[in-house]
C-alpha cells in the first residue's frame, strides 16, 4: 500500500494550489481517503474526506467555501483543490486511507491505517 502526495509549494495569500494523492496497492474504490494537515507546533487536524462508495464528503469548517475534493478512480488519485489560501493554511498536508468506504462526520486518526509522507504548503502574507 502506498499513498504519495504531490503539488505542494509556496504561494501568496489568495492564491491556489492543487494537491494530489496517488494511491496504489489496494482497491482504491473500496476506501475513503482523507486529507490532514499539521502546522508547526500544532497537532495534525483533518481537512477533507471523500468516500468511495457514495462519494460522501466531510470537511473542517475552516476550509468551507475555499477547498474542494475530488477523485479520479481510473487514476486512483484524490485531489484537494485549495483556493483563497491564507497564511494559516501553511502546513504539511497528508493523505490517508480510511479503514472503510464512507467519511461519516469528524476526523479520527485511528480510522485511517495508511498515510503518505506529506507535502509542504506554505502561504506567504
Amino acid at each position: 500500500v502506498q499513498l504519495v502526495e504531490s503539488g505542494g509549494g509556496l504561494v501568496q495569500a489568495g492564491g491556489s494550489l492543487r494537491l494530489s494523492c496517488a494511491a496504489s496497492g489496494f482497491s482504491f474504490d473500496d476506501y475513503a481517503i482523507g486529507w490532514f494537515r499539521q502546522a508547526p507546533g500544532k497537532e495534525r487536524e483533518g481537512v477533507y474526506c471523500i468516500g468511495s462508495g457514495d462519494g460522501s464528503t466531510d470537511l473542517t469548517d475552516s476550509v468551507k467555501g475555499r477547498f474542494t475534493i475530488s477523485s479520479d478512480i481510473a487514476k486512483s488519485t484524490v485531489y484537494l483543490q485549495m483556493n483563497s489560501l491564507r497564511p494559516e493554511d501553511t502546513a504539511v498536508y497528508f493523505c490517508a486511507k480510511k479503514i472503510w468506504d464512507t467519511c461519516g462526520r469528524g476526523f479520527y486518526e485511528y480510522e485511517y491505517d495508511q498515510w503518505g509522507q506529506g507535502t509542504q504548503v506554505t502561504v506567504s502574507s
